[in-house]
């Protein structure tokens, strides 16, 4: 009985922590972070890369690679021992892909911090505007009688009526 308090006890406190906003919200970016990155992916290697490729006389950059040991062959050609190679053109194609999805990254986090700073710039300006129209309504209006001021008054219409 009691190994079953904490278990839903335990229970609860793990779905009130998945069920926090920044939980969910930081699950949808992971989500949304993958997909991104597929296309990003995709983006580099059948449009950017074959691009380069193009360039550098039809080199794809994803095949080069520096051979370090040849992969060892028998009598009827079959490998007998792979090759050893530092393939550098991956590297290359990942760095690009990385460069891409930094790129992306700032940009929108910069066009976050610009609506987010037009926004407090928005309602600063509301504000001031809402203090400035309260100034001028308090100016315009006359100034109302104190407290003293109206007990006085009446002090002195009384004394007037007797």
């Amino acid at each position: 009985m009691g190994k079953e308090k904490k278990t839903s006890k335990f229970a609860q406190e793990f779905k009130a922590f998945v069920m926090k906003g920044n939980v969910v919200d930081m699950a949808v970016g992971v989500v949304v972070g993958g997909a991104f990155s597929k296309i990003v992916s995709s983006l580099v290697a059948d449009v950017i890369m074959p691009l380069i490729g193009l360039l550098t006389a039809g080199v794809d950059l994803k095949d080069l690679k520096w051979i370090l040991k040849e992969a060892v062959l028998d009598a009827e050609g079959v490998e007998t021992a792979a090759e050893v190679a530092i393939r550098y053109g991956n590297f290359l194609q990942l760095i690009v892909d990385f460069l891409i999805i930094a790129f992306s990254i700032f940009v929108v986090l910069k066009v976050m911090r610009a609506s987010k700073e037009k926004r407090a710039r928005a309602e600063a300006e509301a504000k001031a505007a809402a203090e400035a129209a309260a100034a001028a309504a308090a100016a315009a209006e006359p100034p109302k009688p104190t407290q003293e001021e109206l007990l006085a008054e009446i002090r002195d219409l009384l004394r007037q009526s007797k």
